[in-house]
Formats: C-alpha cells, structure tokens, sequence
C-alpha cells in the first residue's frame, strides 16, 4: 500500500521543483517516476537521492554498463521488486544483453572476470550490511580494480541502497515493468560491454 502522496513538478512543494526536473533525465522512461513523485513529498528525501546521483554521474569513473551491473547485484538483496526493475532497465539501457541481466539478478557471475570481480564484492556488500571478505576484495584488486574504483563501487551500493529502502518504506507502486529484462538497446542483441574505466 502506498503510504507517501505523489507529486507532479507542478504541485510539489517548491524546494523539489527544481529537482524533480533533473530527475527526468536519470529516468529509464524518460518521465517521472512513482519514486521521485513521492520522495518530493519531503525535499530533503530527493536532495539526498539527487545528490548521490548528481555525484556519480558527475565524479564517477566507472564505465555506465558497469555502474548499473554493481546497482543490479545490490538491488537483488533490497527486497524491492520496483528496485529490481528501474535497475534492469537501467542495465538493459547500458548495453547488457536481456540474459546478462538475467544472470545478474539470479546471483550469478557473468563470465567476465574482471567484471565479475568487482560485482562479488558488492553483492557481499549488499548482503552483509556492508562487510567484504578479504578474499573478495582481494579477487577485485588482483583483477585489475584500483582501490579508488573499488571505493567508487560504494556509491552505485549506496544509492541502490537508498532507492530500495525508500521504495519499501513508502510502499511506493510500481510503474515500469516489473519483468524489463527484453526491452530496450540491450534487445537487439548487442555485444556484451566489458569492463573498464571511464565515460
């Protein structure tokens, strides 16, 4: 059950005006979600969400395909059905292929070491309130991640985080496909993006 009011940009209280514009480009449907029509209920709720987003898309390193596959691996453990789908989306709209999301929301490797890596280590993140064990985060640096990637890794955790627990707390109503594996780029079969660095 929906516990939050929604708000369109028009009636939202002023302070999340603003914010509730930038929103739209982060959109996997190019329009305002459920999520950012009720976090802008209380301002301070949307600037905290659009300041990591604002970060991340800003200061982030990391290559998009694998900012949405480490946001997928840490969505799976939220218990949050509307997470899973704007990430799958989100990971589709990257460049993975319909069964490469599939995979990551199963729990399972890709077949890409270096990728799949640095995804361990998430996923152990996301499963155990943030620990990792050291054979994990040293299976990370061995293939390749430096330790500045590694803590970039957080924010993507850090972010799913606060977008599937709000979406729990306010028992927000999905409205995108719940099943989004299939739709977009990634369906016409493109090739598998691999992993790296940069923009």
């Amino acid at each position: 059950m929906t516990r939050i009011p929604s708000h369109s940009i028009e009636d939202a209280p002023q302070a999340a005006r603003s914010l509730l514009a930038e929103m739209v480009q982060f959109s996997p449907t190019g329009r305002l979600l459920n999520l950012h029509a009720q976090m802008a209920h209380a301002p301070a709720v949307l600037d905290a969400y659009v300041s990591i987003r604002r970060a991340t898309a800003r200061l982030g390193t990391l290559d998009g395909p694998i900012r949405s596959a480490l946001m997928l691996a840490a969505a799976v453990h939220d218990g949050s059905e509307y997470a899973l789908a704007i990430v799958s989306a989100l990971a589709l709209r990257s460049g993975w292929r319909p069964d490469q999301v599939e995979a990551l929301r199963a729990g399972k490797d890709l077949g890409e070491q270096k990728t799949d890596a640095l995804i361990g280590v998430v996923r152990e993140a996301a499963a155990n309130s943030g620990h990792v064990s050291d054979p994990a985060w040293a299976r990370a640096v061995r293939g390749g991640w430096t330790d500045e990637q590694l803590a970039e890794a957080f924010a993507y955790l850090g972010l799913t985080v606060f977008t599937s627990y709000f979406l729990n707390f306010a028992g927000t109503e999905l409205d995108i496909p719940a099943g989004a594996a299939g739709s977009g780029p990634a369906g016409t079969g493109a090739p598998a993006p691999t992993s790296g660095v940069g923009r």
